[in-house]
């Protein structure tokens, strides 16, 4: 018989059940209409190899089987005895055991999908764009996003890549019914609901020593394969998953560096084409910050685990890391920096070395904007700037003092209010009850 053809069956009856022993055994029995001795070791060899983490890819398994001794070894010797009978694909949800109660819809086919999303399979294929020819197309119209290029300190950018609507509610739907049902580490602070920068902040107020870290190219560094591999880990069968991979991960089109090469220099273009020209979270998707903290669960329970080793707190708000502690973690503080800087490389991540900081005591102790020496506060820098434009408001009026022509001034300058309030509600009651004497135009 072929080899193609018997590698073809075990690979589908592989992929088709729950992972234990005798159900593999069963299912590959039926494959070949008998109870063969040698598929029992077979499918303990295949356990050992694909037994933990997500179900592993058809390609994978193949080459799995193609490779193995033992199979070879049947196959020669009982060739003329051999025959398959090929089962079902098994799209069936698979999800590994932690996520069996988290309640996600069940989408067993790439045409359930599109029914899910209210989509044709067509349209589907259009928005998840595995083939990259959104990367390749120079009309703007037929790309799914519109960029935005932003500057940053040390001769860095920032790239908003935004969806648009169409694209943007499928993500949306992706995030309310799978994404915000899976828990998070509990010490990620950013863009989790009942959590903030207040929360980030507050375990490291009043220690002797702060380490704050940062990473480089956070949503870039989590590629398309990683994203789709979280959603078979979650249960959904090789296409769904790849599928909803795409739709969540984009390819920066060439164009787009290719405009400001002039500006960036053409070693520091050709850096950033080379990083997101690949399949990526894209800043700026209702769906890449969730997934980013879905992916950086590992990371976050070995610098939590490190942190607990050295006595000291871990606390993350999206690529911001902070590490606090006593005086047995101020002497130490330097080599524990490095030893973070380990880990980070070993999954895959950089540090921008040029922003560590290490505050002691006797400075200014500053994580995501707000002072922590003895208690959370609002810089009283910007405190003074913030009150002085209320003042100025009140006296000659806000047209004023809209100097970065805001469109919704009013609203802006609230929300900055609101800010002081949630962090210091002394501050922010005397800057409130100055924002509420200015005379707004009708």
């Amino acid at each position: 018989m072929q080899d193609s053809l018997l590698v073809d069956g075990l690979a589908r009856a592989l992929l088709a059940g729950k992972a234990t022993p005798e159900l593999l055994f069963h299912r590959c029995s039926l494959t070949l209409g008998r109870r063969w001795r040698w598929l029992r070791p077979l499918t303990q060899r295949y356990l050992t190899k694909f037994g933990t983490g997500a179900r592993p890819r058809h390609r994978d398994v193949v080459e799995f089987l193609r490779t193995d001794a033992g199979l070879r070894h049947a196959q020669s010797k009982y060739s003329e005895q051999l025959s398959v009978r090929l089962l079902s694909d098994g799209r069936q949800m698979l999800p590994f055991p932690a996520a069996e109660n988290w309640d996600l819809p069940a989408i067993d086919s790439a045409g359930d999908l599109a029914k899910w999303f209210g989509l044709e399979p067509g349209e589907l294929r259009w928005f998840a764009d595995l083939k990259g020819l959104g990367y390749k197309t120079k009309c703007g119209n037929l790309q799914h996003y519109h960029y935005r290029v932003l500057a940053k300190r040390f001769g860095r950018i920032r790239l908003i890549e935004a969806p648009k609507p169409r694209l943007k509610d499928l993500q949306q739907q992706i995030l309310r019914w799978i994404l915000e049902k899976i828990p998070i580490h509990t010490a990620v602070h950013g863009f989790v609901k009942g959590r903030s920068i207040k929360t980030f902040v507050a375990p490291h107020v009043g220690q002797k020593v702060v380490l704050r870290m940062d990473l480089q190219d956070f949503f870039p560094t989590f590629g398309g394969v990683r994203i789709q591999n979280l959603f078979r880990t979650l249960g959904y069968p090789e296409p769904v998953a790849d599928l909803m991979g795409g739709v969540c991960t984009n390819s920066t089109p060439w164009l787009v560096w290719e405009e400001i090469a002039s500006d960036l220099g053409l070693i520091c273009a050709g850096e950033l084409q080379r990083l997101y020209s690949r399949p990526h979270l894209p800043q700026g998707v209702p769906t890449s910050p969730a997934l980013a903290n879905i992916c950086f669960y590992r990371v976050d329970c070995r610098l939590a685990a490190l942190a607990k080793s050295a006595g000291a707190s871990y606390t993350r708000y999206a690529d911001d890391l902070a590490f606090s502690g006593d005086g047995a973690f101020e002497k130490s503080v330097e080599r524990f920096a490095v030893h973070v800087a380990a880990v980070l490389r070993e999954e895959g991540f950089r540090v921008h070395h040029r922003k560590t900081r290490v505050m002691r005591r006797g400075v200014r102790q500053y994580l995501a904007g707000l002072v922590t020496n003895q208690r959370m506060n609002v810089p009283r820098r910007n405190f003074d700037r913030l009150k002085a434009i209320l003042t100025n408001c009140v006296r000659v009026g806000p047209e004023s003092q809209n100097r970065d022509g805001r469109r919704h001034f009013r609203a802006y300058l609230e929300g900055c209010v609101s800010f002081v309030e949630m962090i210091n509600p002394n501050r922010g009651k005397s800057l409130r009850a100055i924002f509420e004497r200015i005379q707004w135009p009708r």
